[in-house]
């Protein structure tokens, strides 16, 4: 551990401290400057040769700048002969742009994975990618971090698991919802929604249950209307929406006021403006489970036990 080095840059700075909290080891002194035509100046205050360097960076508003900036400071650690450098990316933009749905589409989340390996990475850790096989694009190791274990927690801590069903939004939400369900020993339904199909059914049985709506990110909040929407008209009656990545874009936070959401259980893998946050809004924490992972990769150790 002596030998390990924190780099926070500037797109989530409180989940960067608190993960320089759970590892036990401070932040070390880097700057990330602007030149007046917009182009990014790194410093680094101190030296890093020979360390084994972890940089905390999501990939998030201002995407292109956040990742341009990651992409700078490899390439800053690699020159000053850094001995491995390992990023974390709690949030990984570009995504979503996993495969080609139309002819003529670029598959981006490949290209950024490509971009990250040639420049220096060794390692990458990321928590709950859009789709699983993006850890596929990479040659190099990827630990996937899960989240759903910490938001299922604070329903089953908070007594919110009593005549509930879990909601996927849609029927590319499947597989998230049921494991949702698991954990909280919940049945799972499905909400019906086809594109030009203003009739949106719901599959399951959801009246006179409260249901949780889940998805890994909630971008414009879009789904997540609609899905409310046909719930109310299928008998629910209370409504909870949980989600690992608060994108909250398009006025996405103004959208999700107006629902009459019991709560809306997110993660700081992306750090929330004041703006966007809202009164029935909780915010929960993936600092200590990426700092257990990081101290645990620092030692050689498995990290199995964090997906218990």
């Amino acid at each position: 551990m002596s030998k390990l080095k924190l780099f926070a840059l500037n797109s989530n700075e409180p989940l960067a401290e608190k993960i320089s909290q759970s590892v036990g080891v401070p932040l070390s002194n880097a700057s990330v400057k602007h030149f007046a035509d917009g182009e990014i100046q790194i410093d680094l205050e101190e030296s890093v040769r020979g360390a084994d360097v972890y940089v905390i960076q999501s990939v998030s508003d201002p995407v292109n700048e956040n990742l341009m900036a990651l992409l700078i400071m490899i390439d800053a650690l690699r020159r000053a002969s850094a001995h491995q450098i390992n990023v974390v990316i709690p949030y990984y933009g570009y995504a979503r742009a996993d495969r080609k749905a139309r002819s003529r589409e670029p598959i981006t989340a490949k290209l950024v994975a490509n971009m990250l390996e040639m420049d220096g990475s060794a390692r990458v850790i990321a928590v709950d990618l859009h789709a699983d096989q993006v850890q596929g694009f990479f040659d190099i190791p990827v630990d996937h971090l899960n989240a759903l274990g910490l938001l299922a927690n604070y329903f089953i801590d908070h007594g919110i698991n009593d005549n509930v069903v879990a909601i996927a939004p849609d029927h590319s939400g499947t597989k998230l919802a049921r494991k949702l369900a698991e954990h909280l020993d919940a049945p799972l339904a499905i909400v019906d929604s086809r594109p030009g199909d203003e009739n949106i059914g719901v599959i399951g049985d959801v009246e006179g249950k409260t249901a949780i709506i889940v998805d890994d990110m909630i971008d414009t909040g879009q789904r997540i209307v609609e899905s409310v929407e046909a719930l109310r008209e299928h008998g629910v009656t209370d409504i909870y929406a949980c989600a690992t990545h608060a994108v909250l874009s398009a006025g996405a936070s103004e959208r999700l006021s107006k629902l009459g959401l019991k709560k809306i259980v997110v993660t700081d893998t992306i750090d929330i403006p004041e703006e966007d946050r809202l009164d029935n809004m909780v915010i929960i924490s993936v600092g200590d489970l990426i700092g257990r992972a990081i101290t645990l990769i620092s030692k050689n150790e498995s990290i199995h036990p964090l997906f218990d």
